[in-house]
């Protein structure tokens, strides 16, 4: 995410030709790039433990039994996941090493709250030209738990072959918003096998896709060049996945287990409301391109 490079030389021509340049120019735009720097270098901090979550939350659900399902059944349902969050994952340590224009206000480092973390305060400072730039640590969701509804809905389709989908509405969590989607295909193994189907035992294979949207609002840094417009960092997770699920009936009950391997993208945006500086520069468009 770090572009201050890139970020120093687009800032100097914007000023340049809003006429806003100076004898200071160089140094301002140096700072607003180290700046933004950390900022970026903080958002990766604080946001990183939610998609990560965000990935383990999207690998469960989807099969809910290997048995072959009969053409045109139709299941759908209302599921549920629950998180529980590591402590290890409820703070990240910073220190003053870390960043090239704040300096912690109080010591050389801090535990500083993640988004699944609570509400601790730890304040930064830096110098913009002749004012202060102060920054204070985000707040987290402030729960040990998180849990969020989706329905799920499947259909049976030819040579025991199963649809899946699932869907879920944005969800409000305490400084972010939550919400995913997705779609897959289970096929029954054990229909080739009579001595497995006799003995009730059911294999299938499933591949799926899922889109996880995770937001959570993050700063609003005020400085002589206007408001920078980064209070909500966006984690976009896409995740295929797949498994190999094995089952055994005992009359009316079945037991299940399941071996799953999922790999991940993840990227982030800036989002929310565009800051002031967005007069002098692009900012939003130039973070996210």
């Amino acid at each position: 995410m770090r572009k201050a490079g890139v970020l120093n030389i687009i800032v100097l021509g914007m000023l340049l030709l809003s006429g806003k340049a100076g004898a200071q120019t160089n140094v301002a735009v140096e700072q607003i790039g180290h700046l933004i720097d950390d900022a970026l270098f903080f958002s990766d901090g604080y946001i990183t433990p939610a998609t990560d979550a965000a990935v383990y939350q999207a690998a469960s659900g989807w099969v809910t039994t290997p048995k072959e399902k009969g053409l045109w059944d139709v299941t759908i349902g209302l599921h549920a996941n629950v998180f529980f969050t590591p402590k290890r994952d409820r703070e990240f340590r910073v220190n003053n090493s870390d960043f090239s224009f704040f300096a912690l206000e109080q010591g050389t480092s801090a535990s500083v709250p993640t988004a699944l973390g609570g509400d601790k305060d730890v304040y930064l400072s830096g110098q913009l030209g002749n004012s202060p730039v102060r920054l204070e640590s985000p707040e987290g969701i402030s729960s040990e738990t998180v849990a969020y509804p989706y329905l799920q809905g499947s259909v049976g389709l030819w040579y025991g072959t199963e649809l899946i989908v699932k869907y879920s509405t944005k969800v409000k969590l305490k400084k972010s918003d939550y919400q995913v989607y997705g779609v897959g295909l289970k096929h029954t193994l054990s229909r080739y096998f009579k001595s497995l189907e006799d003995r009730k035992i059911h294999i299938s294979a499933m591949a799926g896709y899922s889109k996880e949207d995770v937001s959570f609002s993050f700063l609003d840094i005020k400085t002589d060049y206007g408001t920078l417009g980064i209070n909500t960092i966006n984690g976009l997770v896409d995740t295929w996945q797949f498994q190999l699920n094995g089952s055994k009936e005992f009359g009316r009950f079945e037991v299940m287990g399941a071996f799953i391997v999922n790999t991940s993208d993840i990227k982030y945006k800036v989002k929310g409301e565009k800051g002031t500086i967005e007069e002098i520069v692009p900012l939003q468009d130039v973070l996210n391109t």
